[in-house]
């Protein structure tokens, strides 16, 4: 081992480094988890601080494997839509506001009375926790902190900002800057109409530029690393998979069902979200935030960890003894679900057990990963539908999607596909020959259950 390329995931609570070698092969890794924090119910906040810490820790973790070793560049994913203030340094002014982030529920209303064509152009549902309507809540609420703005960034340009004092943090990629609701998805720019509805100086968007473009370099790891710009995490997920066909379906926090290959066009009051990719083409993305989100918040409520959440669901019979679980605990984007829906256990008993609420919670999401399966319309060729995130490495998670979606699974077994997307990227832009050694699971045949199907019938009635 001689050279590598680095690839660091900034999720949403916590953040995933890789080191690729020339063959391919994660030879280092590392991940360092951190807190969202909330200062008001809905809200969502990470200081970029804290992002960078993590990043040095982790860096930290992989020096001694990495010893000896010319790194050769260092790609940058990150958690797509929120939005970051940044000085005329690049320096954040204020904590990163997320996804999750439902502030600015009532500033939505400036996206619907847009004209009708260029609410069209967006051609994505309308979320609060976009850059757009985050920024027209900052305009509203925090006028002051917009006004000593210089630019808006997104969370990786945000990290990449700290490792590269005095280079140009004015940039984005495509991948990023279309999950904004301040893209123009056909004409493949920044929308003047949505930028105008978020109240916002349109010098504040940064420039758009390839992934793999160099933005400078950094001293990590005791030497000069060029660092390129980076791409949104989803697609770069994708790219490591090298999925170009059919669906594959990221379990993390959320949980995102991709499907490459989508021809963008304008669409008046679209359910699946029409994104860029790390490359030239785009993909369609049925979306839902409440993911490995709602099984953390079972695990606390039941006092399990995820090992015993999972024994204790695998105990229970499928249907989990006629107990339903609704997984929207922080409401959804549409098409699934609403903003104003909520979660929920019911169908309770005086006989109803701890691994049946266990199980329940588990049937639960990957109920509403098959309900947005449907909302992309993929025919079903037989091709195993591409499993990736750590809330899918499990064999009974892997198991039930399966049933579910009524498809044959595979999970793609590397810890991070963003992270090593984002290492694809790096060195595409330092010139290097490199291509992921992608190792699959065993296919999961679906297996029909009448249990399961009665719970998919109560899950439909809500």
């Amino acid at each position: 081992m001689s050279d590598v390329l680095l690839g660091a995931d900034l999720g949403t609570s916590g953040l995933k480094l890789a080191a690729l070698d020339a063959a391919g092969a994660t030879v280092a890794e590392a991940e360092v988890d951190y807190a969202v924090d909330s200062p008001q119910p809905g809200w969502a906040e990470t200081d970029v601080g804290t992002w960078r810490a993590a990043l040095d820790a982790a860096l930290e973790q992989v020096a001694p494997a990495l010893r000896g070793v010319t790194v050769r560049g260092l790609g940058l994913s990150g958690q797509m839509h929120g939005a970051v203030l940044v000085d005329d340094a690049g320096a954040a002014l204020a904590p990163a506001l997320l996804w999750p982030d439902r502030r600015a529920v009532a500033e939505l209303h400036r996206w619907r009375e847009l004209p009708a064509a260029d609410r069209a152009a967006l051609a994505n549902p309308l979320v609060p926790g976009m850059t757009g309507p985050l920024l027209a809540w900052l305009g509203a609420h925090r006028p002051g902190l917009l006004a000593r703005a210089a630019g808006v960034l997104l969370p990786k340009d945000a990290l990449r900002a700290t490792l590269l004092p005095g280079a140009d943090w004015r940039r984005t990629d495509r991948s990023d800057a279309s999950a904004t609701l301040l893209w123009d998805v056909p004409g493949d720019r920044w929308s003047t109409a949505a930028t105008a509805a978020a109240g916002v100086d349109p010098g504040l968007l940064p420039a758009v530029v390839p992934g793999s473009a160099v933005a400078g370099t950094a001293g990590l790891l005791g030497t000069e690393v060029p660092v390129v710009v980076g791409g949104a995490d989803t697609p770069l997920a994708l790219l490591a998979a090298g999925t170009r066909t059919g669906v594959q379906v990221n379990l993390g926090t959320g949980a995102q069902l991709l499907r490459p290959g989508w021809t963008p066009a304008p669409v008046a009051d679209p359910v699946v979200h029409a994104y860029a990719d790390t490359q030239h083409g785009w993909y369609a993305m049925a979306a839902l935030q409440n993911g490995g989100l709602a099984w953390s918040w079972v695990r606390e409520v039941l006092g399990l960890s995820w090992e015993g959440l999972l024994d204790a669901a695998a105990t229970a019979e499928p249907g989990a003894g006629g107990v339903v679980f609704r997984p929207f605990l922080t409401g959804e984007r549409g098409g699934v679900a609403g903003p104003d829906a909520r979660g929920s256990w019911s169908g309770l008993t005086a006989g109803t057990t701890r691994a049946d609420l266990a199980r329940a919670a588990l049937e639960g999401v990957a109920l509403a990963v098959g309900a947005a399966l449907d909302l992309l319309d993929v025919p079903d060729d037989g091709a195993p539908v591409v499993l990736t995130g750590g809330g899918a490495r499990s064999p009974l998670v892997q198991r039930l999607l399966a049933d579910v979606l009524g498809r044959p699974v595979v999970h793609l077994q590397v810890r991070s596909a963003s992270a090593t997307g984002a290492a694809l990227l790096a060195a595409a832009g330092v010139g290097a020959d490199l291509e992921a050694r992608r190792e699959l699971g065993t296919v999961v045949e679906p297996a029909p259950h009448e249990g399961l199907d009665r719970a998919r019938e109560r899950w439909r009635r809500g």
